[in-house]
């Protein structure tokens, strides 16, 4: 049975924060959005999958794959981004807290890519456009004590799209592919992270204040329809950038 929407949308962590506001603001009329999640969302489709659990991501394996193998319309695009919220200091955090962020902030956010890229491979043949976005983080860059693996994984995955960009390239087909550091956002990860002791979480006193002064920080939805404006990527920028990363210690 083919698939006669003309574009779908799967989005990883749509229950809440960007996840959320990206699947609200998706410009494409009629789109089908799959939220890729531990949780069913309340009125989107949900195919449901642990970021730190490795044995459940074949489910959203199955997912790409089994819809993009009959998928007829003009596009179909993976957001990735979903993470898993865990602040601790390196060698000081529980062993099993330390694997299950490694599993989602790391590892997941390529294999979960890839997964995508190979099964889109008979709908970029058909013509569909394809495309990739992998969430990314100011952490990428700056050091932020607490954030050593999510800083990692950040900077592992924009690596991973510049060299598979490059790939791309060098094939001369889709899909395209890119990495996103949407900036501060208000969104309920970062009003959790406000309230750590700063001791646990140095850069707790400045988000706190960011969200108290609201300068610096985007909304939700603002920064979702700026993202959808942004894609398909243009020319050979590997990741984009809106705003300013906050509470960050410094290079």
């Amino acid at each position: 049975m083919a698939e006669f929407n003309d574009t779908i949308v799967w989005i990883s962590g749509a229950t809440s924060g960007i996840g959320a506001a990206l699947a609200r603001n998706c410009p494409y009329d009629g789109a089908r959005i799959i939220n890729i999640s531990r949780r069913v969302h309340d009125e989107l489709e949900s195919v449901v999958v642990d970021l730190t659990d490795p044995t459940s991501w074949s489910v959203a394996a199955i997912s790409f794959s089994e819809h993009l193998a009959r998928f007829t319309g003009r596009r179909a695009i993976f957001i990735h981004n979903a993470f898993h919220h865990h602040r601790s200091f390196a060698g000081e955090g529980e062993p099993h807290e330390q694997f299950a962020e490694v599993m989602a902030n790391v590892a997941a956010p390529i294999v979960l890519g890839d997964a995508f890229l190979r099964a889109a491979r008979p709908a970029v043949e058909r013509g569909v456009e394809v495309g990739l976005v992998q969430m990314s983080s100011g952490a990428a860059r700056l050091p932020y004590p607490a954030l050593a693996v999510y800083g990692a994984g950040k900077a592992a995955m924009e690596q991973w799209v510049r060299s598979v960009r490059a790939e791309r390239d060098h094939r001369g087909s889709g899909p395209w592919i890119v990495a996103v550091r949407p900036g501060f956002v208000d969104t309920p990860a970062a009003r959790k992270d406000a309230l750590l002791p700063a001791d646990d979480f140095p850069a707790a006193p400045a988000i706190a204040d960011a969200l108290t002064t609201g300068i610096g920080v985007l909304d939700a939805d603002v920064a979702a329809r700026d993202i959808w404006a942004a894609l398909p990527p243009t020319g050979d920028r590997s990741v984009l950038f809106f705003g300013e990363a906050i509470g960050a210690a410094g290079s």
